[in-house]
């Protein structure tokens, strides 16, 4: 009975907005309010702006929901935000209803796990407008060396 209480509070946080954060009140912002929790290790908010059914592809591999991005890569992903420098070269987004895109060219440099990192790189993350705001529910990252 416990597991299952602790189990549905967890379960609440993760769905709900940012604690104590007005949602973001854009597509774009909501992208970047993910990436600006990647870069400080907050958990927390970047699971709570993916849907629970999003699907991830990166490097060739896939997420198929939050529960298992949070479980494989968020903590990888964490760590190389926090490490490198990502500046966003190029950005285009729309919306149709309650859906939107958000497609950005970046450039990222620094240091990861001892190795220069100088990598170009394209994103493209769609997006649904809930009652919590937007929630990304697609994310395609793919990366070459500069």
């Amino acid at each position: 009975m416990i597991a299952s209480r602790t189990l549905v509070a967890g379960l609440a946080l993760l769905a709900a907005p940012l604690v104590g954060q007005q949602p973001p009140a854009t597509a774009p912002g909501t992208v970047d309010a993910f990436h600006r929790a990647l870069q400080q290790g907050d958990s927390a908010t970047a699971l709570s702006l993916l849907a629970a059914d999003v699907v991830v592809f990166e490097s060739g591999s896939q997420q198929m929901s939050r529960e298992e991005y949070r479980s494989h890569h968020l903590g990888a992903d964490m760590a190389y935000e926090s490490a490198t420098r990502t500046e966003v070269l190029a950005r285009r987004s729309g919306e149709a209803g309650d859906v939107a895109w958000v497609l950005s060219q970046t450039r990222t440099t620094g240091t990861f796990r001892g190795r220069e990192v100088d990598r170009t790189g394209v994103e493209t993350m769609l997006l649904r407008r809930t009652a919590q705001g937007w929630r990304i529910v697609h994310v395609h990252w793919s990366s070459a060396r500069q």
